[in-house]
């Protein structure tokens, strides 16, 4: 097999990149617009509303395991066959679940959608190989990072039209994300080339690398960060308990509307954008990655008891106190788990290392929806949350295993630090 390894159009590179950029925020955008409505619009089918959250947590899972089936293959069929053709076909499969979720009907039907819009749902993965394609590897980085902020200002925006248009009626959000991913499609298709020429295609697809649990199952086989991988799944494990359930505690507790709930979505973006864009940098620096990981894991936890005490104590100044707590403490947790995780491979196994945080990540999104939205609707609103918070607890249990481990790399990498800087010394007295 072979594959590209530098930039294959560069005459239409800056024009593409920029089509990219917006791509990644209209896509974003159409996600977003529907993550506060799910919960009102599957209400309207549902016989006994008490099975809210249990409803919307199998939702939630079946999106996010037809994802965790299709996003490997996804990129694997994009090497093969050009970039441009899977991008589209993601587009409109993404438009085409939306669609059927805003016609609705039926419950299957909302299951449907989901089910069509997640297996076409990994287009992000497609981007990031076209942004690969048309920049010289030393660029990679700042473009793939243009292309993650592009996604974090569609996901700011999104729910805040989504509940706009939420006013109208509950279908409102789900068939303009529709129309606005069909709007990209026709917009690329007519602007958009392919970056992925003939020469540098793979030539053939083993059905191993199809297989979506083949970075489950090699994600514990680097001895020296199982620890840390294991924090980092029961890390995303109760943020998926949460995605299946805030929106319905809100609901509940508080008599929010789907306008209401997407305000407060919008906020838990903006602290996520700001504190990933401005605050990461200065903690990281005083307070280095394990300091940072096991402080910011508490404040999840205590952001979790926060959220849930409003089962019994419904204001909306807990919510916001929650909600600023989860999102900011977040933020900084995965950027700590994931620079201690890397820290701790070589340079050669850091693309597998990725692959496999993603695998627990996206796993822990599809469990973590199913047990919340069974705990809620089963033991109780605030237990579900408690849950979250007890989860959490394990995480920094985990990450306090693997300390020793971690000190003695660390010293062991200032001690060769100090040894080379005191060799240049030497070479220069010399």
């Amino acid at each position: 097999m072979t594959k590209s390894v530098g930039p294959t159009n560069t005459s239409v590179g800056r024009t593409s990149l920029v089509l990219l950029l917006v791509i990644a925020l209209l896509n974003t955008m159409g996600i977003t617009i529907i993550i506060p409505i799910v919960p009102f619009l599957t209400l309207q089918y549902l016989a006994h509303p008490n099975n809210l959250a249990v409803i919307v947590g199998w939702l939630t899972a079946t999106y996010g395991i037809c994802q965790l089936i299709a996003a490997p293959g996804l990129g694997v069929l994009s090497d093969r066959f050009g970039r441009r053709p899977i991008l589209f076909i993601c587009l409109l499969g993404s438009a085409f679940g939306y669609l059927i979720l805003g016609l609705g009907g039926a419950l299957w039907l909302l299951f449907l959608g989901r089910i069509i819009d997640g297996l076409t749902g990994g287009n992000i993965s497609v981007l990031f190989g076209y942004v690969a394609d048309l920049t010289e590897p030393k660029d990679r980085g700042k473009y793939f990072g243009l292309l993650g902020s592009a996604a974090g200002v569609g996901s700011l925006i999104g729910p805040v039209l989504g509940g706009l248009l939420a006013t109208i009626n509950d279908r409102a959000p789900f068939l303009a994300a529709a129309g606005l991913l069909l709007f990209t499609l026709v917009w690329g298709y007519f602007v958009l080339p392919e970056s992925l020429n003939n020469e540098h295609r793979i030539t053939s697809i083993s059905l191993n690398e199809l297989n979506p649990l083949k970075q489950l199952a090699s994600a514990f086989r680097w001895a020296n960060i199982r620890w840390l991988l294991l924090a980092w799944f029961l890390y995303a494990f109760p943020v998926g308990m949460l995605q299946a359930t805030f929106t319905v505690l809100m609901k509940d507790s508080l008599g929010f509307n789907a306008t209401q709930a997407s305000l407060v979505i919008t906020v838990l973006g903006a602290v996520d954008i700001l504190v990933q864009g401005v605050l990461v940098s200065w903690f990281l620096t005083r307070l280095g990655n394990i300091r940072l990981g096991l402080i910011a894991l508490v404040l999840v936890g205590i952001s979790y008891l926060v959220l849930g005490s409003i089962a019994f104590l419904a204001t909306p100044i807990l919510l916001l106190a929650g909600i600023i707590l989860f999102a900011g403490s977040g933020s900084l947790v995965e950027n700590a788990l994931r620079g201690l995780i890397s820290e701790m491979v070589g340079q050669h196994e850091q693309g597998r290392v990725s692959g496999a945080t993603q695998a627990l990540q996206s796993l822990g999104w599809v469990a973590g929806p199913l047990i919340g939205g069974f705990i809620y609707t089963a033991w109780g609103h605030f237990q579900v949350y408690a849950s979250a918070s007890l989860i959490t607890i394990l995480a920094i249990v985990c990450i306090r295993i693997a300390l020793p481990l971690l000190q003695r790399y660390q010293a062991k990498e200032q001690t060769s630090g100090g040894e080379q800087e005191a060799a240049l010394l030497s070479n220069e007295e010399n």
